[in-house]
């Protein structure tokens, strides 16, 4: 194989870091098991393409075995170029697989005066979808990352008046398809800091990151600024989301507020 101008040094701390954070994702939420067959989908984007890369370097250390192939989404943006990212994936000794379709004149059509991601996302999930399904895939691995999770729980409390958030395993709504997240410990500032370190490649998105003003970026600066005096603020965040005390909450689905009654210890008296 011929020298590639990347800088994938696996051993280095950073990545050694990250590694071991999405093993002990994958530890503690069962994302990874033996003979998965894993639809890597990566957008060109630092996030996926660092997930990618280590995931290989996961599955060489593993004692279990399993399968992984990359898939991205040629939505014919003008600019689109896939050459060097697509030799860079190659380098990794996974296969890619390319999927050209044209949503980007359907979402220029369907949006001409709002923000583009939502539909652009659902159309881009659709297809993901469909392909992992049809080609017997037992799951599909997406790059979203700690900062992602936090920025999401946001949104959905700030505009839609719900506590949810992505989830680091979760069932498609058709029951088709299991959706991982292996990135859900990592902090964006350490996947920044290692695409830098290990020069790779990225294909832009000149679609919604076009466009300013979005609600996510709202949250990201907000998130930004919280850290500023509460310098540990993401790991504590994550944890409150894995320590979720129903009773304490207001939903009566998850907590019998009719039926609460208090323990019925018998008469007592005050001496």
């Amino acid at each position: 194989m011929q020298e590639n101008p990347w800088k994938i040094d696996f051993e280095h701390p950073l990545a050694e870091k990250v590694r071991k954070e999405i093993t002990r994702a994958s530890h503690d939420f069962h994302l990874i098991e033996e003979g998965d067959r894993i639809q890597v989908c990566v957008s060109g984007g630092k996030d996926s393409s660092l997930l990618l890369a280590l995931l290989t370097e996961i599955r060489r250390r593993a004692p279990l075995h399993f399968d992984l192939e990359a898939v991205i989404l040629d939505q014919k943006q003008p600019g689109f170029q896939i050459e060097e990212f697509k030799a860079f994936v190659e380098s990794l000794g996974v296969p890619l697989r390319i999927l050209e379709r044209d949503t980007y004149s359907i979402v220029k059509e369907k949006i001409t005066d709002g923000v583009y991601c939502s539909l652009c996302s659902r159309l881009r999930r659709a297809i993901l979808y469909d392909y992992a399904f049809d080609h017997g895939f037992t799951k599909m691995a997406l790059g979203h990352h700690r900062d992602d999770v936090l920025e999401t729980t946001l949104l959905n409390l700030f505009y839609s008046g719900s506590l949810g958030t992505m989830p680091p395993k979760l069932k498609s709504d058709d029951g088709r398809n299991l959706i991982i997240r292996p990135l859900v410990y990592v902090a964006e500032k350490d996947l920044i800091e290692l695409a830098q370190v290990w020069n790779i490649p990225i294909i832009p998105c000149n679609l919604c990151g076009s466009q300013e003003g979005l609600k996510r970026k709202k949250m990201k600066r907000l998130i930004a600024q919280l850290e500023e005096d509460i310098p540990n603020l993401g790991p504590t965040f994550l944890n409150a989301l894995s320590n979720v005390r129903p009773s304490q909450l207001l939903d009566s689905n998850l907590w019998s507020f009719q039926n609460l009654k208090r323990d019925d210890l018998g008469p007592t008296s005050i001496s």
